[in-house]
């Protein structure tokens, strides 16, 4: 696990409820029980201000960061989609997207995995689509530094679903649906006390389940199968997730000091 994406679950899961901010004493001592040393937390909070996630802050425990503007936004999208908090509807039209691709590969490269993670799949070479407005585009075509026309489809005939690897997608499910009991149990014995463990079992749980935000794009429920395992696996995470949040959440308030 790197360590800048751990500090994102750490961020999105557990600071958002608590003004987005942490001194690095707490994110060291959040860290440590997932296996990341403070060297790596150190440096990944300075590339992640360098890239315009985190920003400085004085704490009263002493120095600390603060999810930017920019980072809070794209953490409330990911949650939103992570615990399906609400079913946005659909009107059977499809968003797309004509992007001018940037010259930079690195740039490229940037774009493809930023519009694949807010919900965008390529249907055709730099036409990307989504059954719905994803309200992150605009801040990754500008991060990028990307030109693109957007068109809405009011029909799509066959609907394009095949942009995404649907049985990939499946198996990845099926899999989780397989798999998810066991990590949980594995986090929460490793650890003697059991709000570590708690907090261990659940980050580890986001973490693996955060996964699915770069492989599905939460299609309208009408276009699935009605064997489509991504609707138990989404009351499993739901469920473990809840159960594991009490012990998480003391935790998470003893290295905060709070």
């Amino acid at each position: 696990m790197h360590a800048r994406s751990a500090l994102f679950d750490v961020y999105g899961d557990h600071l958002r409820t608590r003004d987005n901010q942490a001194t690095v004493a707490s994110l060291v001592r959040l860290l440590d029980p997932v296996g990341i040393a403070a060297p790596a937390v150190r440096t990944a909070i300075s590339r992640m201000v360098m890239q315009g996630w985190l920003e400085p802050v004085q704490l009263a425990g002493g120095r600390g960061y603060r999810a930017t503007e920019r980072a809070t936004r794209r953490l409330d999208e990911a949650a939103d989609r992570i615990y399906r908090r609400a079913d946005p509807g659909w009107d059977g039209s499809w968003h797309l997207v004509f992007v001018t691709p940037p010259d930079d590969r690195s740039a490229r490269t940037r774009l493809r995995a930023d519009l694949t993670f807010v919900g965008y799949a390529e249907l055709t070479d730099h036409v990307w689509v989504s059954p719905y407005r994803r309200t992150e585009l605009p801040f990754v075509l500008e991060r990028s530094g990307t030109l693109a026309r957007t068109a809405r489809a009011v029909e799509l005939d066959p609907p394009p679903i095949e942009a995404w690897d649907l049985g990939a997608l499946r198996a990845a499910y099926d899999d989780w649906l397989a798999t998810a009991g066991d990590l949980v149990a594995r986090q929460q014995a490793a650890h003697e006390d059991k709000d570590e463990g708690s907090f261990a079992a659940r980050f580890h749980l986001v973490h693996e389940w955060r996964k699915f935000l770069f492989a599905d794009p939460g299609l309208p429920d009408g276009l699935l199968p009605d064997d489509w395992p991504g609707r138990p696996s989404a009351e499993l995470f739901a469920a473990e997730a809840d159960r594991l949040k009490p012990g998480a959440d003391r935790f998470v308030a003893t290295c905060l000091g709070s």
